[in-house]
């Protein structure tokens, strides 16, 4: 797909009105592999002319957000940029003056009607909506005289600025991914684009001024934009713009991962998976809603998951880094249709990502998992915990599932899984452990390469069944009868922490029945 020569600048422009769903995470990421590659600029402009509908805290989640996937900005709020302000509520001077471009050259118009009026006209008239068939019956500025419009004003009343939409137009949007999409103008209403009582345009406004002043070269966004492109087309004209509109870039949604539909929090909730990168705290109700970082996965993991959720490499590869990902992004391989949520997909990326941190990185990262369950890291070496999770990270597909996987190499067992006692301890076998454990107390190496074979030889020359034996020494060990190598175990626990729990497990354990 050819990118034009104008230089490339993208935009992701989230409302602050509650944390950052991971649809717009997606998003997001998009809009960043695709100026990355291009050598463009991303640019984040908070868009909260709904005054309304924000909500404290909401703008600096989406930056720690972002910050975290590695999801770069160039221009913002917090980065600044030659095309600023980057926050819609500061720029009411400029939508003002655009407003009034619009209503000078005939293109917009100023209506009174109040929300009591539209109401009975919705009431009178069966799918009614303000547009040329309707407007005439209204109380506007195209019915009323020019002296009452001004009264109107000065006295205060609330008013609405109203895109003027001719009926009889075929309006075209040509988009990057779906190609030419094009809609009658008559089934488009006359957009609210300016509300006088708090001062601000709506989204249909701002968008279109902020965009063509920060020179947004294309519009990546969701597919549930995707109805509001053909007013943008229009209002791109009506401004004397057209010839410097962005493209149109429509992403495919994120579906329910069962049934249909696009996801939403409750499927999150229902199935057990987070659908913000952040854990979010809402400051109305006190709800918290879990999120990806506090959920044990990696940022790598998050955009890799992501990235292949409505766009492909063109290959079967999987397993790409933020570089690779930008080198092979192209809006040629975004799909047109919706993609399914496969969260269990990301337990698999994460686990992947996981495998790939060294052990030494990874202990520094357990031994908060370590201090949660009442261990103090400080009483074991960075040696002794690296070499611990090296054991049994193949095993894991969250950090904190070392614990469960690795924490008989920080507390001696106590208690003993009666399902494998009662398969592998037999009435004789306290006889055998302690013999085991004399025949380790004289091994002059206790590496576990050296003493292996010697366990081995023992317990053929005694006709000792192997598969009883050393469950039983397991048991003794980590206190159940699974985990890693046995002579690796042994390894990192080292002589005298081994045969005290062999000979602690001879006390401890009973046969059962």
């Amino acid at each position: 797909m050819a990118i034009t020569e104008r230089e490339v600048r993208v935009r992701f422009a989230p409302s602050p009105t509650g944390p950052l769903h991971i649809g717009g995470v997606r998003t997001a990421l998009y809009n960043y592999l695709f100026a990355r590659q291009n050598g463009g600029k991303m640019i984040l402009r908070i868009e909260d002319t709904d005054s309304h509908r924000f909500v404290p805290g909401a703008e600096d989640y989406i930056n720690e957000a972002l910050a975290w996937l590695g999801i770069g900005i160039d221009e913002g709020v917090r980065e600044g940029g030659p095309y600023g302000p980057y926050k819609q509520s500061e720029r009411r001077d400029i939508y003002r003056e655009h407003v009034k471009m619009l209503l000078d050259a005939g293109k917009a118009y100023i209506a009174f009607d109040t929300p009591e009026e539209l109401e009975a006209k919705r009431n009178e008239t069966a799918n009614f909506q303000y547009d040329a068939s309707t407007r005439l019956q209204m109380r506007n500025s195209l019915t009323l005289p020019a002296d009452e419009v001004q009264r109107l004003i000065d006295s205060g009343e609330q008013y609405v600025v109203r895109f003027r939409i001719e009926p009889g137009r075929d309006v075209a949007v040509d988009d990057l991914i779906r190609g030419r999409v094009t809609i009658k103008s008559d089934i488009l209403d006359d957009k609210v684009l300016y509300k006088s009582a708090d001062d601000l345009p709506t989204y249909h406004l701002a968008n279109i001024v902020d965009d063509h002043l920060m020179k947004i070269s294309h519009v990546i966004r969701g597919e549930e934009w995707l109805p509001s492109a053909p007013l943008h087309v229009l209002l791109y004209e009506a401004f004397g713009w057209a010839d410097t509109a962005p493209s149109f870039v429509h992403l495919p949604l994120l579906l329910k991962p069962d049934g249909k539909g696009k996801l939403s929090k409750r499927d999150g909730d229902r199935l057990g998976f987070p659908v913000f990168p952040l854990e979010w705290h809402d400051p109305k109700s006190g709800e918290t809603s879990s999120g990806y970082r506090e959920s044990g996965y990696l940022p790598q993991a998050v955009v890799n998951f992501l990235a292949l959720l409505g766009w492909n490499p063109g290959d079967d590869t999987e397993l790409m880094s933020m570089d690779e990902l930008i080198s092979r992004f192209s809006l040629d391989h975004c799909s047109k249709s919706g993609a399914k949520f496969a969260f269990e997909k990301g337990k698999w990326f994460n686990h992947e990502y996981l495998q790939e941190i060294p052990d030494a990185e990874l202990a520094g990262l357990f031994k908060p998992v370590l201090s949660a369950h009442g261990v103090n890291p400080a009483d074991f070496s960075d040696e002794y915990i690296a070499k611990s999770v090296g054991l049994v990270k193949s095993r894991i597909n969250f950090v904190n599932d070392l614990w469960d996987n690795a924490k008989f190499f920080f507390v001696a067992p106590t208690e003993y899984e009666a399902k494998s006692v009662k398969k592998r301890w037999s009435a004789e076998m306290p006889a055998i452990m302690t013999a085991l454990a004399a025949l380790l107390e004289a091994q002059p190496d206790f590496t576990g390469s050296v003493i292996e074979p010697v366990v081995m030889q023992w317990i053929a020359d005694n006709g000792y069944h192997l598969g009883n034996v050393m469950n039983a020494f397991r048991l003794t060990v980590v206190g159940e009868c699974k985990g890693p190598h046995m002579f690796d175990i042994t390894d990192v626990l080292g002589k005298a922490e081994t045969l005290d729990r062999i000979r602690a497990g001879v006390e401890r354990i009973r046969p059962v029945e």
